[in-house]
């Protein structure tokens, strides 16, 4: 079994050793290699080649969102879960716009770092549970149009929120299953929400679905 490489980029050589011994313990992950700051994060990245990279937020010399944007433009594309003390959203957009394929709460518990580190592995979107929901009222308050999605945008939406899986949605729709992919991370960006829940309820609200 492929074992999933991880560098560790945070300022506080304590918090890299205890993320390091968590990893550890886990039966296919390798640190290989740690950073104190993220312009370092960007350097080790590129030459170590990692599958995910768990990101500080507040380092110094390069912060962790510019650290984020420098990294996922490298070849081959490391995916980055980002890890901070700050449930203001407004971080979590700013993460995930740089391209960061998560958002995880440093006071998550042990078995949250596990499942969002299988997630981004997975190419998914990964936000910790309690800032998710904070994200989807802040959503609710904001509203945006859905008249600016395309009606394929729209069409899919509605798949999505009635429960069909890709592999459905490409079949219903006799599209590929990466069009889907690339149609529900185009929905994403301009809706500003970064997980399923989040256009389930934007879909309800907005009247292209009911709840049930």
């Amino acid at each position: 079994m492929n074992r999933h490489r991880v560098l560790l980029a945070d300022d506080h050589a304590l918090v890299r050793a205890g993320l390091r011994a968590l990893l550890e313990r886990l039966p296919n992950v390798e640190v290989v290699g740690e950073a104190e700051h993220g312009a370092e994060a960007v350097k080790l990245a590129a030459q170590l080649r990692p599958d995910v990279v768990l990101m500080d937020v507040s380092m110094p010399i390069l912060n962790g969102i510019e650290a984020t944007r420098r990294t996922v433009k490298l070849r081959p594309r490391p995916r980055v879960l980002v890890l901070s003390m700050h449930d203001d959203p407004v971080y979590v957009r700013k993460a995930l716009s740089a391209g960061a394929s998560g958002y995880l709460l440093k006071t998550a518990p042990r078995r949250e770092l596990e499942l969002a580190l299988a997630a981004v592995i997975r190419g998914e979107i990964w936000i910790s549970p309690s800032i998710a929901r904070t994200m989807v009222d802040d959503i609710g308050r904001r509203a945006p149009n859905h008249d600016e999605l395309t009606p394929r945008q729209r069409e899919i939406l509605q798949l999505i929120a009635e429960g069909h899986t890709t592999k459905q949605i490409a079949r219903r729709l006799h599209i590929g299953v990466k069009t889907v992919e690339t149609h529900r991370s185009q929905l994403m960006e301009r809706l500003d929400i970064h997980n399923i829940a989040g256009l389930v309820r934007y879909a309800i609200r907005s009247g292209i679905i009911r709840d049930s």
